[in-house]
């Protein structure tokens, strides 16, 4: 993480603010430097309102995390930080050409008059840099930052010169309390390097250094906690460091040393009877890092020293609970071992099973189960473990979560693990949750449902949706009602011409000829999405759609009304959605008059005209049918009288039943004939 100081000038004690960039990784120093003069000589002034306490364009880069040999003070995190393995290339040195009459200067500014900001940065090189700006963000100066100078006596410790940090510390000019970084004493750098016998000699020189604390709050003792110093740690407590002294993040030295795993130092520690269930800023104890780090032997000396098993940290996790989490199983195991709740619950209502179920641990998993683990638990978004281990995939959880949840408790949140399968593409969990007899026709509770805009309450809906043929079939052969959802799947697979799924969903018993409550028509509301698509037409009205009421038009001869339209909520490419006139639904006439489908008119009334006998054109479709020459044989096709074969057809179909028709042994021709066959449909989906 690349880190830059800003600070406005003032005091020259003042505390640098620090913010972190990583814009500018792949340049080099001179490149960096280049780049914010230019900006600095091309960007346009800005207001005097400008607050001044912003930071100034950046012109940081990323850098290197601080070694393992060099003390970082101001450092803050709990973790420590991965050094960059990134390294740049050199760049070519390049000359810089001032188009402006006040280019930066070549000396800085004095701190104690400047009246503006201060920029401290580190380049993907590792070379510390400072820029200088105006309030108005002009850049007056930019150079890499003077280095400082080490101090003779940190310079001998981190050296481990003895006899000179010796001669030093007893020099009457050497003030032991004088700190080189903020806080930064010589007692630190010795416990940082491990330098035992120069802490010795310190401590000897000035025993109140022992306690004394850095910027961020750390003792002596912390320090080479930290830094895994037994030597320095066992000098401290002899020479009286206080072992229960935790920095700003009130983590002890106990805390620390578990987050190390130096069993070691946890030993010499306890033995020094510290408290051991102390929390840290976020509610750790250090038998909850210890988990953490899966270190058996630390757990257990702290299980002998009194820690407690159940404690809480900030979001209601118990060490148990961070052992499921981490499938840390050795620690499950321990934990389950001297008494932990197994149930036990984060403050979302998350439990240790839900919680190794959702990260995939399959062995803690199974542990939780054999120590009874509660698999009908539900966190506070009401789902249980079976239900995050089918959205997440994992086959071998859900297969040992089954026998161990209700189907009623399940049914009581109100969704089920099918829609989650399905609405993830998991073919093999649903089948596995099909198998074990889950209901396939579960609806979303009402609140599950609102969450939808199209009001969706089926795992086949999600499946179809998702166009997953497999998912599909599997449903429909174990019983899926294909008409439960207010938009039927029906409609959602013909508004993306998904041919396969349609055929699938019309020979389980999809009802063609559904409408949408919200959205009443008086004709079939599929062909809303079908019409654009005339194989996919027909098919639906070869398989029962019915053709006459688009033909029903109650102003008939008479001059329509103009046409409103609005998008459809639903998807942003779907078919306008007519508004809904007072007396009833919208009918066919208006449908086909929106834009995007009356190119298409003369060829959808030519397919319709197939299904029907005798019906009079309404005014509005027979200017549909006036607008292209091409479409006149259509108006003479829909003119009295139709021909004896059509109306001979449409009565064999009305008597015997579509279905009941495939079963008869006609010639090819005749039931190609009886059942609008000339036309195949295009099989490809």
């Amino acid at each position: 993480m690349a880190s830059a100081s800003v600070s406005r000038s003032g005091s020259a004690g003042s505390a640098l603010a620090f913010e972190d960039y990583s814009l500018y990784s792949n340049l080099s120093d001179d490149e960096v430097m280049q780049l914010a003069i230019e900006r600095s000589l091309t960007e346009t002034h800005r207001s005097s309102s400008t607050d001044h306490s912003a930071p100034a364009p950046s012109t940081a880069t990323q850098t290197s995390s601080v070694q393992d040999d060099e003390p970082d003070p101001s450092a803050t995190s709990r973790y420590p930080r991965r050094a960059s393995s990134s390294q740049n290339q050199a760049a070519p040195q390049t000359s810089v050409h001032y188009s402006s009459p006040n280019p930066p200067t070549e000396k800085p500014p004095d701190l104690k008059t400047f009246d503006g900001t201060v920029s401290r940065f580190m380049t993907g090189s590792g070379k510390r840099m400072v820029a200088y700006y105006k309030t108005d963000g002009s850049l007056v100066y930019i150079a890499p930052e003077p280095e400082e100078e080490e101090e003779p006596l940190f310079q001998a410790i981190r050296e481990g010169n003895a006899s000179k940090v010796r001669a030093l510390a007893v020099c009457p000019g050497t003030n032991l309390m004088l700190p080189s970084k903020p806080g930064w004493l010589a007692v630190h750098q010795a416990a940082w390097f491990g330098q035992d016998s120069c802490l010795r000699m310190l401590l000897a020189a000035q025993p109140g250094m022992v306690n004394k604390r850095t910027s961020r709050g750390e003792t002596p003792l912390l320090v080479a906690v930290s830094r895994a110093q037994l030597g320095c740690v066992q000098v401290l407590l002899e020479n009286g460091a206080d072992p229960e002294l935790p920095n700003y993040d009130k983590e002890t030295p106990l805390y620390k040393a578990c987050e190390r795993s130096n069993a070691a130092i946890v030993a010499t520690l306890l033995n020094r009877g510290v408290a051991v269930n102390t929390h840290c800023i976020m509610g750790w104890t250090p038998l909850q890092e210890c988990v953490v780090q899966s270190n058996m032997e630390i757990c257990e000396m702290l299980l002998k020293a009194g820690a407690k098993l159940n404690l809480r940290n900030m979001y209601g996790i118990t060490p148990l609970f961070t052992a499921a989490q981490n499938g840390q199983l050795a620690a499950l195991r321990f934990l389950i071992k001297h008494g932990a709740d197994v149930n036990t619950q984060a403050d979302d209502g998350a439990t240790a099973l839900y919680e190794a179920a959702k990260m995939g641990h399959e062995e803690a998993v199974q542990l939780l189960l054999s120590q009874n683990a509660d698999a009908n638990k539900p966190g506070k978004t009401g789902l249980l473990p079976l239900h995050i281990a089918a959205q997440r995939g994992s086959d071998a959880i859900v297969a040992m979560l089954i026998p161990a949840t209700s189907k009623a408790r399940v049914r009581r949140t109100g969704i089920s693990p099918l829609h989650l399968a399905a609405d993830r593409n998991r073919d093999d969990i649903l089948e596995m949750l099909i198998e074990a007899g889950f209901d396939v026709n579960a609806q979303l509770s009402p609140e599950r449902m609102r969450l939808y805009e199209d009001r969706r309450s089926t795992a086949l809906y999600f499946a179809v949706i998702n166009n997953n043929m497999e998912a599909v079939r599997m449903l429909l052969d174990a019983g899926a009602d294909p008409n439960l959802d207010m938009f039927r799947p029906l409609m959602v697979a013909s508004r993306v011409g998904l041919i396969q799924i349609v055929k699938l969903l019309v020979e389980h018993g999809a009802d063609i000829n559904a409408d949408i409550p919200t959205h009443p028509t008086t004709f079939p509301a599929v062909y809303m999405f079908s019409m654009k698509y005339l194989p996919l037409f027909k098919y639906l009205l070869d398989n029962g759609g019915h053709a006459l009421p688009c033909f029903d038009c109650v102003y008939g001869n008479r001059p329509h009304p103009p046409i409103k339209t609005r998008r459809s909520n639903w998807d942003d490419d779907s078919e306008p959605i007519l508004e809904e006139p007072l007396r009833r639904g919208v009918q066919f006439c208006e449908m086909i008059s929106a834009p995007s489908i009356c190119r298409w008119a003369g060829p959808i009334i030519d397919v319709l005209l197939d299904y029907v006998g005798h019906v009079t054109l309404c005014s509005r479709l027979m200017e549909h049918l006036d607008s292209y020459s091409g479409w006149s044989t259509i108006k003479e096709k829909a003119a009295p009288p139709r021909p004896l074969m059509h109306l001979c057809r449409l009565q064999i179909l009305q008597r015997v039943g579509r279905r009941k028709l495939k079963k008869l042994h006609l010639p090819g021709a005749l039931m190609r004939f009886l059942t609008h066959q000339e036309v195949p449909l295009d099989d490809e989906g």
